[in-house]
């Protein structure tokens, strides 16, 4: 079986194994950005987040107009607390650990939008991520009225037209709306994005040991998910761990409903069989 390290295996085992409605979403992205920065204390952080909610529950003075309450929660991130989204320097690693956000005040719309949800969640409303592909939108509902905000661009409200724009923009000219985008996504859904977030810049680097690293805690925290399973036994494989990438593609094997899928990644381990003799 995959070995992994004890230090991401007790944290991010404990995420996969409670309940998701049970996920503190911005504690939970503390606890993983630790993993790469494991001497930091997280108690300032955690009492940033605290001050943040607090220094919100203060603005607010009308707890029925949505439009009162996204003014006052962009006021508090982007200007009491100068949070922005970084354009300059998009790619950079440091964007996407919530660790380094905080201490620079600038990231990726995941970890600004993980902020904007800690923020909501913690004073009484309701906000979630949407599955909106390659740009991470949340969905703000107060009562019967609800609006789509974008916490790359300081929380700024789009209409359809807006989210057809962007979605060309970051997906290509060919795309179009679809339902689905609209769709909310779980907290472990949020935080696999902050993970593949990750592994993308990783891989933009060619660090493949990076990359396996990360991918390894994608299905530490998401293994009933087979194309992680795939996906690692395709790292594993380019690395040249070749018992590694067999366990993996297996798993992937066993898990996978697709017929053609499956006999592909039998295929790969009697491949990678052939390599050990």
């Amino acid at each position: 079986m995959i070995k992994k390290s004890q230090k991401h295996a007790d944290t991010i085992y404990k995420l996969a194994e409670i309940d998701d409605s049970e996920i503190n979403i911005a504690n939970a992205a503390l606890n993983i950005g630790r993993l790469d920065y494991p001497s930091v204390d997280l108690n300032s952080y955690q009492k940033h987040l605290d001050e943040i909610a607090k220094t919100l529950e203060q603005q607010i003075k009308e707890r029925n107009s949505l439009n009162h309450l996204i003014k006052e929660i962009n006021y508090t991130l982007f200007d009491l607390y100068n949070y922005r989204g970084d354009i300059k320097n998009y790619n950079d690693p440091q964007n996407a650990n919530i660790i380094r956000v905080i201490d620079r005040r600038i990231g990726l719309p995941v970890i600004l939008g993980i902020l904007y949800i800690h923020a909501m969640r913690s004073t009484g409303w309701s906000a979630e991520g949407l599955a909106f592909p390659g740009h991470f939108l949340i969905r703000l509902q107060v009562r019967q009225h609800r609006a789509i905000i974008d916490p790359f661009d300081k929380g700024k409200i789009l209409n359809t037209t807006q989210l057809r724009f962007l979605l060309k923009k970051v997906m290509g000219k060919s795309f179009e709306l679809k339902p689905s985008y609209y769709d909310s996504v779980s907290n472990k859904d949020i935080l696999l994005r902050v993970l593949n977030n990750l592994k993308s810049r990783a891989f933009s680097l060619n660090d493949t040991d990076r990359v396996i690293q990360v991918q390894r805690r994608m299905t530490t925290l998401a293994p009933n998910i087979p194309d992680l399973w795939r996906d690692l036994g395709l790292f594993e494989s380019d690395k040249g761990n070749i018992k590694n990438a067999m366990d993996a593609f297996q798993i992937f094997a066993d898990k996978c409903v697709n017929t053609q899928e499956r006999m592909t990644a039998i295929g790969m381990i009697n491949q990678l069989k052939r390599k050990l003799h």
